[in-house]
């Protein structure tokens, strides 16, 4: 618990900035909604809907269910779309994120991952296991390549305007193992921002 305190209020530091001031936020796939109750600690200003497909019986901000497929939102209906090590759990990554577009008038934030080989493949197996994600071969396994983000973000039309892969989420000697990169905050251009390109 302790560490998961840790990891939620350095993600809230490394999005915060990305984030407008004064904007409607979704947070897609938002677990128990502690990185949620996090960004509100540091930005009172944002308003964020919290959206998961497994509502957990206790959350720290009031979750709702969607299918994990379709965001429940019109076009371009909030400023920014969330999605917190979502993407590569998600059955369908690629709809999620053009999902998120649609529904996103200026952004989407991603924190993921990027895995270079098997090691890397192993140690996000291990992080995944930790949080207590089921170990099945179809729960995981969308640990994408940069090669295979750049494709998956070309296809959706969306531009990166900020990647961060020095997050700095574990102490030693955990990162050691867990942090060398495999991990990112990026800030992506969507919906209106895209059109005015």
């Amino acid at each position: 618990m302790l560490a998961s305190r840790r990891r939620a209020r350095v993600l809230a530091r490394h999005m915060s900035p990305l984030v407008p001031r004064d904007a409607v936020v979704l947070d897609v796939g938002c677990g128990d909604g502690l990185l949620t109750q996090s960004l509100l600690d540091l930005r009172p200003d944002l308003i964020i809907s919290a959206f998961d497909v497994h509502v957990r019986a206790r959350t720290h901000v009031p979750v709702r269910r969607f299918d994990g497929r379709t965001l429940p939102r019109g076009n371009e209906s909030v400023d920014v779309v969330i999605l917190a090590d979502v993407l590569h759990h998600a059955d369908d990554p690629i709809r999620l994120l053009f999902e998120a577009a649609r529904v996103a008038r200026h952004a989407i934030v991603v924190k993921d991952h990027v895995q270079k080989g098997w090691l890397d493949r192993q140690a996000l197996r291990l992080l995944d296991w930790a949080a207590g994600v089921p170990q099945e071969p179809d729960a995981v396994g969308h640990y994408w390549t940069a090669g295979e983000w750049t494709l998956a973000l070309q296809r959706v039309g969306i531009a990166i305007e900020s990647w961060n892969t020095s997050l700095g989420l574990y102490p030693w000697p955990a990162s050691a193992l867990f942090d060398r990169s495999l991990h990112f905050v990026a800030r992506m251009g969507a919906g209106a921002s895209l059109r005015r390109a």
